[in-house]
């Protein structure tokens, strides 16, 4: 794309958000089998507690069309007709598309619009294969499924989809249960992500309150002002071997006191002597501090492997082929290279998506 088109593109855009109304969000579609002046009721959530916003009529054929002015931070929605709902993310201003048949319109509907709508969907599509399956009464239960839900949680844990699966509850029961050791360390994450990225959100209150009341009393587990530390979520390990055929654990890594960055990567890829280079910048800044570096290597030549890892001053390690994507699917990571960091507590505090900020993530560890 030249610069031309880019700003012919930019001033399209300009013209477009000044004619759609300015800072306001939008949801449009079909309720099929509403008939004309029947009523949509749009509804808010108070921590759980719904209640009503507004109303929206349908037309003669079930359409309708609505827009509200943005409220500065993300929330979820619901359309209801009767008892029947449809859950929906609004990030900030974007517009949604959402198509039912009534009356059961929370089996029947399609949502679409924007990244956290089709999150949602895919959270909601596996809730109810699970409950298909083996009854409503197994969702909670299922480990699989929760694995599933846990790595979703881990790959975005500020965002509004994740909150609305920490509160999304089955048969009256809650997927992720602050009772449970294991799902309040969960709960622990999303706290800690929202009190970090989204200090002004009213959920990061109400997230952190919900893990603090539920959590052992432990001078660990409280920071000032009793914002929970870390995301109190362990790392999956990894044992792997480097190019000397030394085994590193990645759990015995993170469990000295250091801070850790997990580097998922392929030296075969074009891109990766830039990374490595950008990497070895915040190394070189960073390790007298106590910085460590675990480099995870999907590469299926071994000797050009051994060549490139020799030269590098962290830790690196090979997945072969032999050693299957287990590694990968623990970490929920669809493309390479991918970073996440560990604190001194050896727990997971960050995925980072731009390399550009991995320098400032860790200097926040340290």
């Amino acid at each position: 794309m030249n610069n031309t088109t880019k700003f012919i593109g930019l001033c399209m855009l300009g013209l477009l958000c000044s004619c759609s109304g300015g800072n306001k969000w939008h949801i449009d579609g079909k309720i099929n089998g509403l008939s004309e002046g029947e009523l949509l009721v749009l509804e808010g959530s108070n921590q759980g507690y719904w209640y009503p916003m507004d109303t929206i009529k349908v037309s003669s054929d079930g359409s309708y069309s609505y827009s509200r002015e943005a409220q500065g931070y993300p929330d979820i929605y619901r359309l209801r007709v009767g008892d029947k709902a449809v859950y929906f993310p609004i990030d900030s201003i974007e517009s949604i598309t959402l198509i039912a048949d009534a009356p059961n319109i929370d089996l029947t509907y399609k949502l679409s619009g924007s990244p956290q709508a089709e999150n949602l969907v895919r959270v909601d599509s596996m809730l109810l294969a699970a409950a298909a399956k083996g009854g409503v009464r197994s969702v909670t239960e299922n480990t699989q499924l929760k694995r599933e839900l846990g790595n979703m949680l881990l790959a975005d844990p500020a965002g509004i989809v994740t909150y609305y699966i920490i509160n999304k509850r089955v048969g009256g029961t809650p997927i992720f249960n602050p009772a449970n050791k294991d799902d309040l360390r969960l709960i622990g994450a999303v706290a800690n992500a929202f009190n970090e990225k989204r200090p002004s959100d009213p959920r990061s209150g109400y997230l952190r309150r919900l893990f603090i009341s539920n959590r052992p009393k432990s001078p660990r587990a409280t920071g000032g002002n009793d914002v929970p530390l870390a995301y109190e979520v362990r790392a999956f390990d990894i044992k792997l071997f480097d190019n000397t055929g030394k085994e590193h654990s990645l759990l015995d890594l993170t469990s000295k006191g250091k801070v850790v960055v997990l580097n998922f990567t392929a030296y075969s890829a074009d891109e990766s002597p830039a990374f490595n280079v950008a990497l070895n910048k915040v190394y070189e800044k960073y390790h007298s501090q106590g910085l460590e570096i675990f480099q995870v290597a999907f590469d299926s030549d071994e000797y050009a492997w051994k060549q490139t890892a020799k030269n590098l001053p962290w830790i690196t390690v090979l997945n072969g082929a032999a050693d299957g994507d287990k590694a990968l699917r623990d970490y929920n990571v669809g493309s390479l290279p991918a970073i996440f960091i560990f604190d001194r507590n050896g727990d997971i505090v960050e995925r980072v998506t731009d390399l550009a900020t991995l320098d400032s993530a860790v200097a926040r560890r340290l």
